[in-house]
């Protein structure tokens, strides 16, 4: 990456990628941190059936200017399922500002992918003294904005799928047809149990229907920056236009780009993010 002179931005110790694992109460929660360690703190969360591994090429463009944190939520990745095996949304955003307590982080930009964006809402919810910014892209505002599949479901007996059927549940979070899969998400949504695959998804459908983001966001009066790909195959990108009722809020539209912007286009996924970082980062060290 470059820092803001074109340089090439180059690790030191200190920035260097740090993975840890943080034994909790309910069960373990694997962490990745990169930057400078006395930057302004970026947390971001990965959506269902994946893991920070998503977040692999945005990466490099945040950390010239921020510590940048990422988690495994409970049953995804690295991190284990939760003891009381509870995957409610509320429950998680518990989990992650507990793991941000244990990392030391009083104030930290939110930004959340698809039904991480979700889990991060909670997290303001439960944590409104954490949480100074929220960045969402490709979260779905409500159930009414959701696009059925038409794949057929993979049931326990099933489990866990192979890779021609991972791709196949993964193909629709992309718009490109030629877009590849890297195959560490492939991995990582085979690892998971499918109580953990099957629970979490339907925790963030639960929390939806109990009350639309952007309701929950108007009450929380977090900054607040809605990315959103228009040719997203899984929720109606329309949609982004209901996060416009939060005060002040920014939507940002990217045309050609799916539901997974962080992976097709991390460039342009991180020029909005940087410039809406840029404004409330003072806020965040």
């Amino acid at each position: 990456m470059t820092i803001p002179d074109g340089r090439p931005h180059v690790k030191s110790d200190a920035e260097a990628t740090e993975s840890s694992t943080l034994s909790l109460g309910d069960g373990d929660i694997q962490v990745c941190q990169d930057g400078p360690r006395d930057a302004p703190a970026l947390l971001l969360i990965h959506g269902s059936a994946s893991s920070t591994r998503s977040w692999d090429a945005l990466v490099p463009m945040l950390t010239g200017s921020h510590r940048v944190i990422r988690i495994d939520l409970p049953g995804h990745g690295r991190s284990a399922e939760p003891a009381d095996r509870s995957y409610a949304l509320p429950d998680q955003g518990r989990r992650v500002g507990e793991a941000l307590d244990r990392l030391g982080v009083e104030h930290a930009m939110v930004v959340g992918h698809s039904s991480g964006g979700a889990v991060s809402t909670a997290l303001a919810e439960e944590r409104p003294d954490l949480v100074t910014a929220l960045v969402l892209i490709n979260t779905g505002p409500h159930m009414e904005a959701f696009i059925a599949q038409e794949s057929a479901a993979i049931g326990p007996s099933q489990w866990p799928p192979t890779d021609e059927q991972i791709r196949q549940i993964a193909s629709t979070g992309f718009n490109r047809a030629d877009y590849r899969i890297p195959q560490e998400l492939v991995d990582d949504l085979r690892g998971m149990s499918f109580h953990a695959f099957a629970a979490a998804m339907q925790a963030v459908r639960d929390y939806l229907e109990q009350r639309a983001l952007p309701d929950r966001l108007m009450d929380l009066g977090k900054p607040l920056l809605v990315i959103f790909g228009e040719d997203d195959r899984r929720w109606r990108s329309s949609s982004a236009a209901d996060y416009r009722v939060v005060p002040d809020a920014k939507v940002e539209l990217m045309p050609g780009i799916g539901h997974s912007p962080i992976l097709e286009d991390p460039q342009r996924t991180a020029a909005p993010l940087l410039a809406f970082s840029a404004i409330h980062a003072a806020q965040t060290g």
